[in-house]
């Protein structure tokens, strides 16, 4: 396969040459430039085509996509010879990738220029696109090849836009920033469920050594109802109104109640039509859903009352940055039993390490333990996400050791669909950290350890 292809540009609206080793291709172009383009990974050798660029522009800074009013790279849709990399047929998703498509499919929103959607900040002119104004990875752009457009509303809140990638199958999209996608959503929704889940005994477990302690005092049945309701295990989840937390909380048969406040519905109803694989948590009869603002819901809910909160909330821009502030994690921990835990998505360690120091050092003047913890999602800027994971005073939490491993609850991997991505050698792993974080939250965690 040939790497690098060096483009020489000739002049406006003529071919350009392309110097392919002993090769000689022809490119056409609709507009020119002053510079030489760099293509990598894109010319496979056994077969050549003929590669049209419309709708780009070049300045100082390079090669830019501008208006809407074309498509970017086109391809002629004729192949000459067979498609191969070495002995290796071009799998059918580069294909479509590849692939021309029908203007009207490839566009309708304003993050969406010339068939890409770009998850970055920018502002343009009056008649240009414009991006949402996200500070969160400034300087960065994070894009997908869009087949079509489908969805796109305004709730109360914010813009939902929902679009077919080549790639990476069916994309929700919040103001602007990816939230999931079909290919890679397991690996956010498996970690941020069972990490703080899979730390904590069973209740089963419990309830079967209460029952030998017991019993030489008290008649069995009594015993058994009492332990029965002590030890029933209730769940929040904050946000998540995509459903893919509750349908990997659904896997653990000893939570009893899964209460669940995401203040969208938009988000539900748009997951429960484009996203069945991760609505069907809301099917679980143990799910009580709560419309509204998570804040007061919690400062309405009895203190003591939850097990286990897990907060699976977008970006901390907008409505949802006071889910990162002191005040919030303060009322987390008065909803938590003691012992509690919590898990709190906790941004990439390569664009906030800032935000995760403030995160941890607000989290260690609230809970007697904090932890960090990451996993990898590619549709997520840098690639990664973190989580941060407390617990509240009485018995101790091991969250680096899953001392209720998923593989030995009754049917929890296969139930609903086959787990992809956490075991427990994923939970241990995931506290490991790289040596710059390491040294960052070093003194922040060391009294936790």
């Amino acid at each position: 396969m040939i790497s690098e292809v060096l483009i020489v540009p000739m002049r406006m609206k003529l071919s350009y040459r392309v110097l392919l080793r002993r090769k000689v291709l022809f490119f056409e172009t609709i507009l020119g430039s002053t510079n030489p383009i760099l293509l990598s990974d894109c010319v496979l050798a056994g077969f050549s085509r003929k590669l049209v660029y419309r709708g780009w522009s070049w300045g100082r800074k390079g090669l830019s996509m501008e208006g809407d009013g074309a498509k970017g790279l086109a391809c002629q849709k004729t192949l000459d010879g067979k498609a191969s990399n070495g002995n290796k047929a071009v799998p059918s998703c580069c294909l479509k990738a590849m692939s021309c498509l029908p203007e009207e499919d490839a566009k309708c929103h304003s993050t969406v220029v010339s068939g890409w959607f770009s998850e970055h900040s920018r502002s343009g002119k009056k008649g240009e696109a414009v991006y949402f104004n996200n500070p969160m990875w400034p300087g960065e752009a994070h894009s997908l090849k869009v087949e079509k457009v489908l969805f796109k509303d305004k709730s109360d809140y914010q813009e939902v836009l929902v679009f077919e990638s080549a790639t990476y199958g069916k994309v929700l999209v919040l103001d602007g920033i990816v939230q999931l996608t079909e290919k890679d959503e397991f690996a956010y929704q498996e970690m941020i469920a069972h990490l703080p889940l899979c730390s904590t005994p069973s209740p089963k477990n419990v309830i079967s050594l209460t029952l030998k302690v017991l019993s030489l005092w008290l008649p069995f049945v009594m015993i058994e109802a009492q332990c029965a309701y002590l030890f029933s295990v209730r769940v929040l989840v904050v946000g998540g109104g995509d459903g893919g937390v509750l349908r990997e909380i659904s896997r653990h048969s000893s939570v009893e109640v899964i209460d669940i406040c995401e203040i969208d519905k938009m988000v539900i109803d748009v997951s429960k039509k484009f996203f069945p694989e991760l609505a069907v948590g809301f099917e679980d009869p143990r799910v009580q859903l709560h419309i509204g603002d998570a804040v007061e819901f919690l400062r309405k809910s009895p203190a003591g009352k939850y097990d286990a909160i897990i907060v699976d909330s977008s970006d901390p821009v907008g409505p949802a940055l006071a889910l990162v502030e002191k005040p919030f994690f303060e009322t987390l921990a008065r909803a938590l039993k003691p012992g509690g835990v919590l898990c709190n998505m906790a941004e990439s360690m390569w664009l906030h390490t800032h935000l995760i120091e403030d995160m941890i050092s607000i989290c260690r003047q609230t809970f007697k333990n904090v932890q960090y913890a990451w996993s990898s999602v590619p549709t997520y800027p840098s690639g990664v996400i973190g989580f941060v994971l407390c617990s509240t005073e009485g018995p101790d939490v091991d969250f680096k050791n899953p001392i209720n491993p998923i593989e030995k609850l009754d049917g929890a991997m296969t139930y609903i669909r086959e787990m992809k991505f956490y075991n427990s050698d994923m939970h241990r792993a995931a506290f490991a950290l790289p040596t710059f974080l390491r040294r960052e939250v070093a003194s922040l965690l060391a009294s936790s350890s």
